[in-house]
């Protein structure tokens, strides 16, 4: 997988995993990947590569219009979500990938039956979270490629340290739901990928706009 690809082949896979990859992973995605272009810069985002898929993919559909209407508050103009489309969970994405977060803990489940090699890097997107904040950052390297890496393996290793939620770390499906719903899910996923982001990446990045 990822972690074992040669030391020469630089960057961080992320894949965001939900059901129909039309709401809440194509959210994940796009916003993820906004948040790191705005923690980094350009060139130095460049090498962290962001995607999602769905364990029961809507294959070949777009993102969700309620779930799409969730990216304007945040400042998306929406672009990246006309281009995307949804697709089906493969076990090579998960191989090839550094870090895979579901929606739900069961998507984690999914996750490490198609690929149970995958286990030290799959996690629910809420339990990543909560167990990157109980990571010393001191104990994080400098280099944004570095520290992500290094993050995963300190998070599975609070994994039983840190209690969950009551909600046991879900992010609801909007999918059949009002947009309300679709606000609701978005609002959890937002958070969580921040709270992700404040841990992952440096606060203070060498070089930016570039």
């Amino acid at each position: 997988m990822g972690r074992h690809r040669a030391k020469a082949e630089a960057g961080f896979r992320l894949l965001f995993v939900c059901t129909g990859n039309i709401c809440r992973s194509p959210f994940a995605e796009i916003i993820t990947r906004h948040l790191i272009i705005g923690r980094l810069g350009g060139k130095a985002a460049s090498a962290f590569v962001v995607s999602s898929a769905g364990v029961r993919a809507v294959h070949g559909s777009g993102m969700h219009p309620d779930s799409r209407a969730e990216l304007a508050p945040w400042g998306l103009d929406g672009r990246e979500a006309e281009r995307f489309v949804a697709r089906q969970l493969r076990s090579a994405m998960v191989l090839e990938s550094d870090l895979v977060l579901g929606a739900t803990p069961r998507h984690r489940s999914a996750i490490v039956e198609r690929a149970p090699a995958a286990l030290p890097i799959a996690f629910s997107l809420r339990e990543f979270a909560r167990l990157s904040e109980a990571v010393d950052p001191d104990e994080l390297p400098e280099d944004p490629v570095e520290r992500a890496r290094a993050l995963v393996e300190l998070a599975r290793a609070q994994r039983g340290l840190v209690p969950p939620p009551e909600d046991g770390d879900e992010i609801p499906d909007p999918i059949s739901g009002p947009q309300a719903a679709h606000h609701s899910s978005a609002l959890l996923i937002r958070e969580a990928a921040q709270r992700v982001a404040d841990v992952m990446l440096p606060a203070v990045p060498a070089v930016r706009g570039q």
